[in-house]
């Protein structure tokens, strides 16, 4: 579908990116994304709001990636959205029956009217020709509108967990059990952490988040009285053109105030056994999901077990690679490596059983992902992670953090590692 493209130029880029966040609030419809101008590689945009839905395909799990693969063939258009980890089961033969308490649909893209890019002090606006006399006046409004200062008081938002530690320690030893019988080798294991009747400011509590965090993958998601504040470090999978590119992240350790101790634990990351050995495990994992759709012989890892340092972390991540045919179906590369190894465990479909077997809450969107299709096919795509979930209506708030669990992994070092992942959210939601 044709559209009208006008690009200007701002001269502060992160009072831009405010505003157009703070401007989105009027539609039903939002997806903000924001690279944080991380250095990552295989960046293609610093921002990039779509807005204001045209058209929009929403489904359960059922025949999904079949149902995507048509809307998005016949759209032939940029479309944004996400894909519920809970679409395991349109791949394998799976079920989702934990608890789920924010309702999200299984999948949801939408064609949005309006879509603007930014790209350095660049500021591109591709809307559709039915609002393309709207561009002059919405880039004034976005422009000239006063970022409102939120106040940031202490919010009384009593954070429960729904697996408590004792019963955590139980589930872990069980997940070890199945390693020694040869059952897996690894499982990412989830929990979820809640408050109900809870309120929150969902612009502000994402501001907050994406602050203190400022990963390459953040993400605003509004989808009616639904939301994604999503501030995750991980690429799931990018397609550029016949390249595809996946980045997973395994090994994680706390950033630390002296300089010489930050440099040190992040060099003993490096170096741990354990640490690298989820890495490779899950690397070997995403070869092979990408061999599914590859030219022989083009699958490569570009980056093995690299530290990147992240505002709360230190992470493990490696970047593997392939090559396919022109004429290859983008929906088909997603569906054939769908749900990223990162959040399954290998081999991956009796790691997906067993955790679904021992966590408490259906995962939905939390390890799912989020991201976008351009007109030419291409597409990228994060890992849900480090992210706060909230249904408005039934004053629901939801975050989850995982490991990935090992014959060698230490019970209670898995549990200290998910209170790290969790400080950040509990830190926005509580503003302590």
């Amino acid at each position: 579908m044709q559209r009208t493209i006008r690009t200007f130029s701002v001269d502060d880029t992160i009072e831009f990116k405010h505003n157009v966040l703070s401007w989105a609030q009027q539609f039903e419809t939002a997806l903000w994304l924001d690279s944080n101008n991380y250095k990552q590689q295989y960046s293609s945009f610093d921002g990039a709001l779509a807005a204001d839905d045209f058209t929009s395909i929403k489904t359960d799990y059922y025949n999904a990636f079949e149902k995507l693969k048509e809307y998005q063939t016949i759209t032939k258009d940029y479309i944004f959205g996400y894909i519920t980890y809970d679409v395991k089961n349109d791949v394998e033969k799976l079920s989702s029956k934990n608890f789920d308490g924010l309702n999200f649909a299984d999948l949801y893209f939408f064609q949005p009217k309006k879509l603007v890019f930014i790209k350095g002090k660049s500021v591109e606006f591709h809307y559709l020709k039915m609002v393309d006399d709207e561009i002059e006046s919405d880039f004034e409004e976005i422009r000239q509108s006063k970022n409102p200062t939120i106040q940031q008081s202490k919010r009384d938002i009593k954070i429960k967990l729904r697996i408590h530690k004792d019963q955590y320690h139980k589930k872990i030893n069980k997940v070890i059990e199945h390693i020694y019988r040869g059952d897996i080798y690894e499982a990412n294991f989830c929990q979820e952490f809640y408050a109900e009747n809870s309120t929150i400011n969902p612009v502000e509590v994402y501001k907050h988040l994406n602050k203190i965090s400022e990963p390459p993958f953040a993400s605003f998601l509004k989808i009616d009285n639904q939301y994604a504040l999503c501030a995750s470090p991980e690429r799931y999978l990018k397609k550029e053109g016949t390249k595809i590119i996946t980045q997973p992240i395994k090994g994680t350790a706390k950033r630390l105030v002296s300089k010489i101790d930050d440099a040190q634990i992040a060099t003993n990351l490096m170096r741990d056994e354990k640490e690298r050995a989820e890495n490779v495990m899950i690397v070997d994992l995403v070869r092979n999901d990408l061999s599914k759709t590859a030219k022989i012989g083009s699958v490569k890892v570009e980056e093995l077990c690299k530290v990147y340092s992240f505002k709360q972390v230190h992470q493990l991540i490696s970047t593997v690679v392939s090559e396919v045919e022109e004429n290859t179906h983008p929906i088909d590369i997603l569906q054939s490596t769908f749900p990223m190894g990162s959040m399954t465990g290998a081999p991956k479909l009796s790691a997906m059983k067993i955790i679904e077997h021992l966590e408490e809450t259906k995962r939905g969107l939390y390890s799912g992902t989020i991201g976008y299709f351009t007109p030419e096919n291409d597409f990228d795509f994060n890992v849900i992670i480090r992210s706060i979930l909230y249904n408005e209506t039934d004053k629901y708030i939801s975050f989850s953090v995982g490991g990935a669990i090992t014959a060698k992994s230490v019970v209670e070092k898995e549990y200290e590692e998910c209170l790290l992942k969790a400080k950040a959210m509990r830190i926005v939601l509580q503003n302590n």
